[in-house]
């Protein structure tokens, strides 16, 4: 009876971890300053369907403005490679994403350099990249199977999630105020083990949906970039 309540107890707590490991947005821990203030900030989903936090000025309209001042899209903090993610990766991941911002956001109005009294000023970050353990599958939470589910991380042969974070704003220009606020999570390739290094690829599905949220970004309907 004693192990019957102990596997029990047991199934009962890695569930529990399986369900705090199952977010799919930015958690506050995640946030890096990159924006001033988080507090407004809801989950909502984009208009790919892709969970996003996101807040929207309530009297915020496209209609009246007429260009975007688009500032590129940096590291922030700034990215320092490892053995994992190189500086080749970063960099071209950094110029695959500006290049893909800004041709969404040129889809939307037209791009200035000088901002005007009726223009967005578009200002984003890259704030992490990481690579961790892959939760534990429904079907390994049974005490064998977390021994060896264990053994396989001790090991680094555990296969690896792979994300990307980015924070992302619109800001009026004759205000200089927020109007749009976004925290997006994006999950990458899954990677085999620990040793395997990431490329570009990895990420890059986590840029596309990006730019497709943000040429489709319709306040009217909730969705957001």
């Amino acid at each position: 009876m004693r192990n019957k309540r102990f596997i029990k107890a047991t199934l009962l707590s890695s569930l529990l971890v399986l369900a705090g490991c199952a977010s799919k947005v930015a958690e506050p821990e995640n946030y890096s300053g990159f924006l001033k203030d988080y507090s407004s900030l809801q989950e909502t989903k984009s208009a790919t369907g892709k969970p996003v936090l996101r807040w929207v000025d309530p009297g915020f309209n496209s209609a009246s403005y007429d260009s975007i001042v688009y500032n590129p899209v940096t590291f922030y903090p700034e990215a320092r490679p490892t053995t994992q993610v190189g500086q080749q990766v970063l960099d071209g991941l950094l110029n695959y994403t500006n290049n893909k911002l800004k041709t969404a956001s040129q889809q939307r109005k037209p791009l200035v350099t000088t901002p005007g009294p009726r223009s967005l000023i578009f200002r984003g970050a890259i704030t992490g990249v990481d690579s961790s353990k892959e939760g534990l599958q429904f079907y390994e939470v049974v005490p064998v199977a977390l021994l060896v589910a264990g053994t396989q991380m001790a090991t680094g042969h555990r296969t690896m999630d792979t994300h990307l974070y980015f924070e992302g704003e619109l800001i009026d220009a004759a205000t200089n105020k927020p109007v749009v606020k976004v925290v997006r999570k994006g999950e990458g390739e899954t990677l085999s083990n620990e040793k395997t290094p990431m490329t570009l690829a990895t990420l890059k599905q986590v840029v596309d949906d990006m730019a497709a949220d943000a040429a489709l970004f319709d306040t009217k309907s909730g969705d957001s970039q």
